[in-house]
């Protein structure tokens, strides 16, 4: 009898803890249902949010590329204090983009921009995101119409988006704008110009030396948000950031002549334990200290009207520093040149990928340091 007990009551403990894990497995497998909901539906939202995003820049680009003021403005909510910055920035940029190509007496044919969403979060009614956008140019000379060149600007970017009918507005927007220090081109002798740089032809460089050639595929590898697609739009890990701490340009030259130019460090330039030197770091040292030391001598110093000839000297792995009000503020690496041989350049702070050296560095206001490097 007791025996019989006993098994009765072993029977109702099993069935009991049966019916407890039928329950935490009813439980456990509802939430994965309600978790795999939400990451689907936040799947769908990044999706659809990346499509409106690159409907907007396609829309930007074929407003900048035509001058037409009426697509620009339509993207922007102009009764938000934020929104109408963002638009008359943008339009400061359409009318330098098509002062300089004037001044170049080239046409540009194409600009097609690459954007990853790198977050998103909702604000108000609608959401904040930041992206990484690689924009690519493509130009042609006036006189060979039938010969393009191709650029690309990197640029990180804060935007805010609100519904706007079927649509969406952007009311606010941050980002490193390439252009920002030079959004016109101030009078220049624009017929003499475009003599000269009509006239130019590309260099033969296939006798470089190896060492300027390492330094070449450095800065084409690491130029960031510019970089190709297959390099990852990346920064070389094992440097620090400096742009958030006033700029990485000079910290990015300094990478090439030491990582492809195979440069020594030395007590004064010198990066190490996660930090660079004053003269590894910044501009106007870097620049001082190159020619001071003898690694580097000045081609030319002056206005952009002045060192337009001289710049033709320039080659791959020299750099150009670009002076404000009696300071270097900003270096850039020569990285090749196009059909004209107009000299082209990569640079970090916003990144550049085989730009024309003086776009958005060309008003009166700036001087241009060409310097050649001693490889």
């Amino acid at each position: 009898m007791v025996i019989l007990i006993r098994i009765k009551s072993a029977k109702t403990i099993l069935i009991f803890f049966s019916i407890l894990m039928v329950c935490f497995l009813c439980v456990y497998l509802w939430h994965q249902s309600t978790k795999n909901t939400s990451v689907f539906m936040d799947k769908e939202i990044t999706n659809m949010l990346t499509e409106e995003i690159q409907l907007i820049f396609n829309l930007r680009n074929k407003a900048l590329l035509e001058q037409d003021e009426t697509i620009l403005a339509n993207l922007y909510n102009k009764d938000i204090r934020t929104g109408l910055w963002a638009y008359e920035h943008e339009l400061k940029k359409m009318k330098y983009l098509h002062q300089w190509d004037s001044k170049q007496a080239v046409k540009f044919n194409k600009i097609d921009s690459h954007i990853i969403v790198r977050s998103i979060k909702e604000k108000g009614d609608g959401f904040a995101l930041n992206l990484l956008v690689s924009t690519a140019y493509e130009y042609v000379y006036e006189d060979t119409p039938e010969t393009s060149n191709n650029f690309r600007n990197g640029t990180y970017y804060s935007i805010d988006l609100m519904p706007n009918g079927d649509g969406w507005f952007i009311t606010r927007e941050w980002y490193t704008d390439p252009f920002a220090d030079s959004l016109h081109v101030d009078d220049l002798k624009v017929e003499e110009l475009q003599e000269l740089i009509l006239s130019g032809k590309p260099k033969d460089l296939s006798e470089l030396n190896q060492r300027r050639i390492d330094a070449l595929a450095y800065i084409d590898q690491y130029c960031g948000a510019a970089s190709l697609p297959e390099y990852g739009f990346k920064y070389n890990p094992k440097y620090r950031d400096y742009n958030p701490e006033g700029g990485d340009c000079a910290n990015f030259a300094s990478q090439m002549l030491y990582e492809g130019g195979k440069f020594k460090k030395n007590k004064t330039w010198n990066y190490e334990r996660g930090a660079g030197s004053r003269t590894w770091l910044n501009a106007n040292a870097f620049n001082s200290y190159m020619i001071d030391s003898g690694r580097a001598s000045v081609i030319t110093h002056g206005s952009y009207e002045s060192v337009l000839k001289s710049s033709y000297k320039l080659l791959p792995g020299d750099y150009i520093a670009y002076e404000k009000k009696g300071k270097v503020t900003h270096i850039s690496i020569v990285s090749g040149e196009d059909s004209k041989g107009y000299i082209l350049v990569n640079s970090h702070n916003s990144d550049r990928y085989r730009v024309p050296w003086d776009m958005g560095w060309n008003n009166k206001g700036i001087k241009f340091w060409l310097v050649r490097v001693h490889y």
